[in-house]
């Protein structure tokens, strides 16, 4: 009786260690079907549990967009001449300022004249011998005419006169000739100007001997009004510029990477080949630069407006993201969600880029805050910007918040 009151029953014993079994199974089970339920859930439900993703969103909008082509160009000075000495000598003078801006004409450089002045007295001394011999030749050719006549004088010796007479007279053309040469070295003794441009810096200071063939110039000479600039298109853009040019001139402007515009001008030539290494074509533009702000040897950007896009469905171009799979953008859908539409777009102006398909008029597109977008995930509109440069502004003024 003693042992039955003290220990329990084994039955009781048993039934402990299931009950707690039981229990946690139960447990299990219901944590599994709670997963499972939520598993189950759409991704919409689960996109409507998260908080709205603040978004800046603008409509699509139907204008017309230049169509603009750009090429990275170098400028080139209209003309650039090296200012040599024609002739050999000294160097007497140097009558140019390194920067100065000169005219066609002006004096830049004189040459010690001395030899070049005694070679023209020389040739126009033997012009004068041979012009005296002239007048005494024609004078007996006259009386050896006169003698033959009357038969003093034979038929030869007139002959041989005569061909003195026309000896002389080649000697003085050759003297003529001669006197030309050396008027034209004196001259060459005073360097000019052949072009209006900008002087470079002095290469060679007065004193030196200079000859024709020497490789350094005294200076060189560039004109900077007109100045040039030579840029490079891709060979598809080649029907756009032609067909802009078959419509009259074409317009370009010259441009920093920042886009500061440095002068306006317009297209001059189209090159006649490709490069077939790079498939581009070269291209010639002329700006008038009174402002000297054209440089020669500076890279520029010109920007080449050669058409119109006509009623082009157009989105700025942050609303244009790039996936693995090509172009899409994100628009607002019903009910404030955010979608993904693929896209493909066409040409880029001015922060504008045109949609060829996958958006229609009447869609919303976002144009910030989509790197925290989900599919359908809930949005909350908190402004609309006609363009991105006064999505930009407002932005760098502390009025959007992201």
């Amino acid at each position: 009786m003693t042992e039955t009151a003290t220990t329990p029953p084994r039955r009781g014993r048993r039934a402990i260690p299931l009950l707690v079994a039981a229990l946690a199974l139960g447990g299990g089970a219901y944590a599994w079907r709670e997963s499972r339920v939520q598993a189950a859930q759409p991704a919409t439900v689960t996109a409507a549990k998260a908080p709205p993703v603040s978004v800046h969103a603008v409509a699509v909008e139907r204008r017309d967009v230049p169509v603009v082509l750009n090429g990275l160009g170098t400028v080139q000075a209209s003309q650039t001449v090296n200012i040599h000495a024609r002739v050999d000598g000294t160097l007497q003078s140097v009558n140019f300022t390194e920067g100065q801006n000169v005219k066609a004409g002006d004096v830049l450089a004189r040459l010690d004249p001395r030899l070049a002045q005694a070679s023209l007295d020389q040739a126009r001394a033997a012009k004068a011998k041979d012009e005296a011999q002239l007048k005494g030749a024609e004078a007996d050719l006259t009386r050896y005419s006169q003698l033959v006549q009357k038969d003093y004088a034979s038929r030869q010796s007139v002959d041989q006169q005569q061909a003195t007479v026309d000896g002389l007279k080649a000697s003085i053309v050759a003297d003529e000739a001669a006197i030309e040469t050396a008027q034209t070295n004196l001259d060459y003794t005073t360097v000019v100007a052949p072009v209006d441009g900008r002087m470079g810096m002095r290469q060679l200071d007065a004193g030196n001997i200079v000859h024709s063939s020497d490789s350094t110039p005294i200076a060189v000479l560039a004109t900077l009004k007109p100045i040039s600039v030579v840029f490079s298109l891709p060979e598809k853009d080649l029907d756009a510029v032609q067909q802009a040019a078959a419509r009259g001139q074409v317009a370009a402007v010259a441009t920093r990477d920042d886009g500061t515009v440095l002068g306006t001008g317009t297209l001059s030539v189209i090159d006649n080949q490709i490069d077939a290494a790079t498939a581009t074509l070269k291209l010639k533009a002329v700006f008038p630069n009174e402002d000297e702000r054209l440089w020669p040897g500076a890279f520029v950007h010109v920007n080449l407006p050669v058409g119109t896009v006509k009623d082009a469905l157009t989105v700025p171009v942050a609303a244009v993201q790039r996936g693995p799979d090509g172009l899409f953008a994100w628009v607002l859908g019903d009910g404030d969600t955010a979608t993904v539409k693929p896209i493909e777009t066409g040409r880029v102006a001015d922060g504008i880029s045109v949609v060829t398909s996958g958006l229609a008029d009447g869609d919303r597109v976002i144009i910030d805050g989509q790197y925290r977008l989900r599919p359908n995930a809930r949005v909350a509109v908190i402004g609309s910007k006609g363009t991105p440069a006064e999505h930009l502004a407002e932005s760098e003024s502390g009025k959007v918040t992201r």
